[in-house]
């Protein structure tokens, strides 16, 4: 779902840089101690998705604290440290898109998060994972019509708590010379926020829906084919005629 949208992996990308940053010396997790008393930030596993939910649960409620903490690095004679810090704290903590980012992708891995945590127990239900399939695909489906609106008002909450605007950084197209026999039709473009609303926000959300689909469909059909034998307390249950 990550990796076939840009935008999400430089997201990730940020996140695990903010992880690396400070874990990777004694003297700056300290630091991030001392202005961060809650949770703490987790490397990011390729694996376990639990560990992104954890580590952007980290950032989101504890944000200001977060930044705090970097620009504190700033102030150090170690120019890897001060370069890196000010990088993540101009163009990460002081963009608007990124605490949008971390808006979504908490509450779009939250939903996700749950379901795959109850598939991968030893005491799984099948008839129990397809209603959560369900209840994930109905989510997403009106997350999709609704979920921008709702994040962006979230998202200006944090941008106003840590003094920043709350606005799309337009970026400068660069465009290539023409060739004489070339159209002249540059095509549509969209402002900022329709392009991250599109190419971040919705594709990421269809990426999830259809990856939860494929699921929801395995599943009715290992239902459909070995249910009687899958769930173990229906079995216990049926008497001899039954069986």
């Amino acid at each position: 779902m990550a990796n076939s949208c840009p935008k999400a992996m430089s997201f990730f990308g940020v996140i695990q840089r903010i992880y690396t940053l400070f874990s990777s010396s004694t003297k700056r997790w300290n630091i991030f101690k001392n202005h961060v008393k809650g949770l703490t930030v987790k490397p990011l596993s390729q694996t376990r998705w639990e560990s992104h939910v954890e580590s952007i649960k980290a950032i989101k409620e504890q944000i200001v604290q977060i930044k705090d903490a970097l620009v504190d690095l700033t102030d150090t004679e170690d120019p890897k440290t001060k370069s890196e810090a000010e990088s993540l704290v101009l163009y990460e903590f002081e963009n608007f898109e990124f605490l949008l980012g971390v808006v979504i992708w908490y509450k779009l891995l939250h939903a996700i998060n749950t379901v795959s945590k109850f598939l991968q127990s030893e005491t799984m239900d099948i008839d129990v994972a397809i209603k959560l399939l369900q209840g994930v695909i109905s989510f997403l489906e009106e997350y999709r019509e609704l979920g921008f609106n709702n994040a962006m008002s979230e998202a200006k909450e944090m941008a106003s708590q840590m003094g920043i605007e709350a606005t799309f950084r337009e970026k400068r197209i660069i465009r290539r010379k023409k060739q004489f026999d070339e159209s002249g039709s540059d095509g549509i473009t969209h402002s900022a926020e329709e392009s991250f609303t599109v190419d971040y926000f919705l594709f990421i959300v269809d990426k999830a829906r259809s990856s939860i689909e494929i699921r929801f469909a395995q599943f009715k059909k290992y239902e459909e084919t070995f249910g009687f034998l899958l769930n173990l307390e229906r079995l216990r249950d049926m008497d001899d005629e039954s069986l």
